[in-house]
């Protein structure tokens, strides 16, 4: 199995094993780019969280010659932070493969806030407000007037266009709430890639 695949250009997905190795050897930055509610929940230990919802490449800790390898909950964020980094001068970045799912999928730990977080994450907000919105101009368009329909098609083609493009507006958007603006200290087994 190949543990490390160029994606493009200078960035890079590293395996769970991989990077699990390289944590416990202090030989990687790591940086959690989900929002702060998700971070707070729970965490990698000792990664830096640097939201995609306000990321600014020079908030990213400095890597001193090792590898800084981004995460995110599935590896969709990741991938957009690290191109976002390429394109601001940095000449080579990792990103985990399949995110903190799979991350914990191998079996490696995750650090977690004490009682854990009341707020679902993100996804799960977006899917709570995309349904209640499609509710909610469905009713009014059948009792009040047919216009509201709109609002109904307007949510089906938001996330038609998420699904295609992995830019989801509703998430930005919820990612900004204050309620998801909560901070909390870092986070953290599974396989380590024997050398």
């Amino acid at each position: 199995m190949e543990l490390l695949r160029r994606v493009q250009g200078e960035v890079h997905e590293v395996e769970a094993a991989v990077l699990r190795g390289w944590l416990d050897r202090g030989e990687a930055v790591l940086v959690d780019v989900r929002e702060p509610g998700e971070h707070a929940a729970e965490r990698i230990e000792g990664s830096v969280p640097v939201p995609l919802s306000a990321f600014d490449p020079r908030a990213v800790p400095a890597a001193e010659g090792r590898p800084l390898v981004l995460y995110c909950r599935s590896g969709n964020r990741s991938g957009q932070a690290a191109r976002r980094l390429l394109a601001a001068g940095f000449p080579e970045v990792y990103h985990l493969r399949g995110g903190l799912l799979a991350w914990r999928e191998a079996g490696c730990p995750v650090e977690a806030s004490a009682g854990g977080s009341r707020l679902p994450d993100l996804l799960r907000q977006v899917q709570v407000t995309a349904g209640s919105l499609v509710l909610l101009g469905t009713v009014l368009g059948a009792v009040v007037s047919p216009w509201f329909l709109l609002l109904s098609g307007g949510v089906g083609a938001g996330l038609v266009y998420a699904g295609a493009t992995g830019t989801c507006g509703m998430a930005m958007l919820l990612a900004r709430m204050p309620w998801n603006r909560t901070g909390a200290p870092p986070a953290a087994a599974c396989p380590r890639e024997t050398p």
